[in-house]
């Protein structure tokens, strides 16, 4: 043993083997002589009934006096009952975000999620997560991270708040999982992005243009007809999609939904719509009504052929869900009350069907001119 100075390191000469220094002052500091040449600062301690070593840096670099002082630190840790060694190992065998985000979509998206929700956390993680933080360490990952990564999408704010979102439950899963103990999700507390919903409903002259493109489509007529459904039913996209034979029942007028965004559910349907279903026809070792290209599947791709469809009626900016929103506004302006619509659209939340109220206009301008005709009557009675 001898004390670890500039001296007594420059003068441990390599010897074709591995050999250790011990500091006679220190104990537990140490350099280890490789049979290179190569010289490391190193820490040894009795940590769980192990002898562990934490290497503190290669000589050059570090001076024996800056390897001494970190020595000093990792050695009183241990004195205080932590264990340098068992924490450089536990970050050694830490996951990236990105063997956590193959595992949170394996483990967790994959059982309990529905495919449509599938689709877009897969779309998130491979997308923007993995390429922004997935060489970061799930431990290392701070409220900083998650900020650039959320502003680096600001000219996008809905999939910003989304990717937000999700990265969010990737967080409190890694916590439940033990793959991060500190108790705390960076995502808490940033700030989401405002988003503006959008409402847009078909005026009478818009449903006539698309109505004669719908009649017109001889060359895609599996999209045509998914469109004209939606536009009869309200259903949501994947409803009407994915729809099978053996949901319609014709006797009753409804769809029977085993599965939907909001559970299993009946939808009434009226006469117009069971009059479409009725005209298509079925093809053999088919369940769906909107059948696709691939033998006993359904139509997968509406996206491409409804942009073509709204370009010919002159509605290029109108979204696939508009349709559902036009359904609860013609409900609405014919007489059907809030509850009603509800029912219409399957919704669980009374809040969701109110979004629409502000769009019964007639009995409310009604009452106005009432209230407007009685004041100016009083203030020209005399």
């Amino acid at each position: 043993m001898v004390k670890i100075t500039k001296r007594s390191v420059a003068a441990a000469a390599k010897t074709g083997k591995e050999y250790f220094l011990w500091d006679d002052e220190l104990r537990g500091f140490g350099l280890r002589v490789h049979p290179s040449g190569r010289k490391i600062y190193l820490a040894q301690f009795r940590a769980g009934g192990r002898i562990r070593r934490v290497n503190i840096g290669p000589h050059g670099p570090i001076t024996p006096d800056q390897a001494r002082t970190e020595a000093m630190k990792h050695l009183s840790d241990v004195r205080l009952g932590s264990d340098p060694g068992a924490q450089r190992d536990r970050l050694r065998a830490a996951a990236t975000m990105q063997e956590f985000g193959r595992r949170f979509l394996d483990e967790h998206v994959a059982s309990h999620c529905k495919s449509s929700t599938q689709y877009e956390y897969r779309r998130c993680v491979d997308l923007f997560i993995t390429p922004k933080l997935g060489t970061l360490k799930v431990i290392d990952v701070t409220r900083a991270d998650v900020v650039e990564l959320h502003q680096s999408l600001k000219e996008t704010p809905y999939q910003a708040n989304r990717v937000l979102g999700v990265l969010s439950i990737m967080f409190t899963l890694a916590d439940t999982w033990g793959v991060r103990s500190d108790g705390i999700n960076p995502c808490w507390k940033v700030k989401r992005y405002k988003e503006v919903k959008r409402e847009r409903y078909l005026t009478p002259d818009e449903l006539a243009r698309l109505g004669k493109v719908l009649r017109e489509a001889e060359g895609e007529p599996e999209a045509a007809t998914c469109i004209r459904l939606l536009l009869l039913t309200g259903c949501r996209l994947g409803e009407i999609q994915t729809l099978k034979w053996d949901y319609v029942d014709f006797r009753a007028g409804v769809l029977r939904l085993p599965d939907s965004k909001t559970g299993a559910k009946i939808v009434p349907i009226g006469k117009a719509a069971l009059d479409v279903l009725a005209d298509i026809p079925r093809t053999d070792g088919n369940p769906y009504v909107i059948t696709g290209k691939v033998e006993g599947q359904y139509l997968t791709d509406i996206q491409k052929p409804w942009r073509r469809l709204r370009a010919r009626a002159g509605l290029d900016t109108l979204r696939i869900h508009d349709l559902r929103h036009s359904f609860a506004s013609d409900a609405l302006q014919l007489g059907a009350d809030l509850t009603m619509i509800g029912r219409l659209l399957g919704h669980t939340q009374v809040q969701t069907t109110a979004r629409y109220a502000h769009l019964k206009t007639d009995p409310v301008r009604t009452a106005a001119n009432k209230v407007a005709e009685f004041i100016s009557s009083s203030l020209s009675h005399i």
